[in-house]
């Protein structure tokens, strides 16, 4: 089981120490009055965009010789039909034919939900408890003279679904979708990117309310509460906000040892929230108190690694050549080598969109060229074990002219939101 962000943030928030009343008070019930919605003006994906989307991918697998794609419940669901769901051992899934209508399969009780968010043409498939709905999926494919061409499984798809289905089509060609999928969801349109930045804002705005209201002796749940609390009053739904502080801030994703606010002592924030399905991941690192000239240099060297990354990211050029960058810099200034401590332990950015990790990353060895509508964080981190940590995190697209950022970078760490 992958291991995520928020898992870990629970865990630490379980674990932490309990602290006075009255900051628990103050964490559980801000004075959240001078907020208002950003996300008013929202526009949800509409139905004429889903229909592109299926018609695009239909498109790509005419381009590739695939007859159809299986998509299980998740966001590669929710981002051609509308459909929002989750995982269980009772499939949801839908069948993309290169031709015609999508094909929903569901379990019979569960018909009328599914469809009060289906947005797209579908006809709908139910099983019962004692049915196999692979064999829906086998039957449908099989009348819409498709189960002889290659099928496409979606890369998340769980081994069940596509062993279901090798069972009930033992002949079929089994293929990655990832050049259908990717295709369609990797390039966003101007729609995506409205969302993308409208969830970046509520982020950026509720940083710059937390900030001045961490005190000292705060612990990472409450500053989490007053995260979520900030985001949602703006409009957002939230995802994660991660608090590191003090040595905890030297790994990346944390740890479940319980760290309170101190003089001196590094905060590193990674937040982020959805407004209509759609995310920002946006990461500061800032001092309670006075920098000290080691927090200061670790500061700054980021903040060059973003800038690097950013110039670096050139219509066309290898997605790993913007790690590769931001790599060589750093050890030329003595980190590293490579991902080695102390240093940048991780890829310089990952892709976001519907999910905050998506294909494809900033990592060295990835050869997809950038274009036009690609999303990605720009995080390039530096961790001392033992010691402190220090990430920036800002997102940006690619357009025509280049890469724009969703979220601006901070000034310095003196003013870091």
């Amino acid at each position: 089981m992958i291991i995520s962000r928020r898992s870990l943030l629970r865990s630490a928030a379980f674990g932490a120490s309990m602290v006075a009343l009255s900051s628990i008070v103050r964490a559980a019930e801000p004075d959240l009055s001078a907020l208002q919605s950003l996300t008013t003006g929202a526009r949800p994906i509409g139905k004429a965009e889903r229909l592109a989307r299926v018609a695009k991918a239909q498109g790509l697998m005419r381009k590739a010789g695939i007859g159809a794609v299986l998509i299980e419940a998740g966001s590669s669901l929710d981002y051609f039909t509308g459909v929002r769901w989750g995982r269980s051992e009772r499939l949801t899934a839908v069948v993309l034919p290169v031709e015609g209508e999508a094909m929903i399969v569901t379990p019979f009780f569960e018909r009328p939900s599914v469809e009060q968010t289906l947005a797209i043409p579908a006809d709908v498939r139910v099983w019962q408890e004692d049915e196999d709905p692979l064999k829906l999926v086998a039957g449908f494919l099989t009348e819409r003279k498709l189960s002889a061409q290659p099928i496409g499984i979606e890369e998340t798809v769980r081994f069940f679904a596509f062993d279901g289905l090798k069972r009930v089509l033992p002949d079929a060609r089994i293929v990655s979708a990832n050049p259908i999928v990717r295709g369609c969801r990797m390039i966003k349109t101007p729609a995506e990117i409205a969302l993308m930045e409208a969830a970046s804002n509520v982020t950026v705005a509720a940083y710059r309310w937390l900030h001045p209201r961490i005190e000292k002796g705060m612990t990472q749940p409450q500053i989490s509460a007053l995260m979520n609390a900030a985001t949602r009053k703006l409009g957002g739904t939230p995802e994660f906000a991660m608090a590191l502080v003090g040595e905890g801030a030297a790994y990346p994703h944390g740890s479940i040892k319980p760290q309170v606010v101190a003089d001196g002592q590094i905060v590193l924030m990674d937040c982020g929230c959805t407004v209509e399905g759609y995310q920002s991941d946006i990461s500061r690192t800032w001092v309670f108190g006075q920098a000290s000239k080691e927090q200061r240099t670790l500061w700054d060297h980021v903040a060059e690694g973003q800038r690097i990354a950013f110039a670096t990211a050139k219509l066309g050029v290898p997605a790993g050549s913007v790690d590769d960058a931001v790599r060589a810099a750093y050890e030329k200034w003595g980190y590293g080598p490579r991902y080695q401590l102390p240093g940048l332990s991780h890829r310089t950015g990952h892709g976001i969109g519907m999910d905050g990790h998506e294909p494809v990353n900033l990592v060295h060895g990835e050869a997809t060229p950038l274009g036009v509508g690609m999303c990605f964080s720009n995080e390039p981190g530096l961790y001392i074990p033992g010691a402190f940590g220090v990430r920036l995190e800002d997102c940006f697209h690619m357009t025509e002219s280049g890469p724009c950022y969703f979220s601006q970078p901070p000034k310095s760490i003196d003013e870091p939101v």
